[in-house]
């Protein structure tokens, strides 16, 4: 298991607000809407679209982002490989959580079917 300590704090206080526009450019630029993406952060967070823009309007960090979050149950089913880390061993919780969330994009942005990355 690779430590990621280094990154840790780092995506702590990285903010939502930053990352949300190169989520959206990825998908879209595959094919894919911001309503997809907004229907899978729902998923992975339980954030109503209005709470994600909410979160992106006061610029919260993903340790905010994360804090309010209700975290699917389904998790456990996201696996593999990002940004050179198996999500599934990542041992900080919240860069474990971000790692889901990149997942989860890059999956919706490579066209795979929403039923298989909405993991219920």
């Amino acid at each position: 298991m690779k430590d990621t300590s280094h990154h840790d704090e780092r995506i702590a206080q990285m903010t939502f607000a930053s990352v949300y526009p190169h989520y959206v450019t990825k998908v879209e630029k595959k094919g894919r809407t911001k309503e997809e993406l907004h229907q899978v952060i729902a998923w992975l967070t339980g954030f109503s679209e209005e709470k994600q823009e909410g979160l992106i309007e006061t610029k919260a960090t993903f340790k905010e982002f994360f804090r309010q979050a209700t975290i699917n149950p389904n998790v456990d089913k996201i696996k593999g490989v990002i940004c050179g880390y198996r999500v599934e061993e990542i041992t900080n919780t919240l860069t474990q959580q971000v790692r889901w969330l990149d997942k989860l994009v890059d999956e919706l942005a490579k066209g795979k079917k929403m039923e298989k990355i909405l993991r219920d």
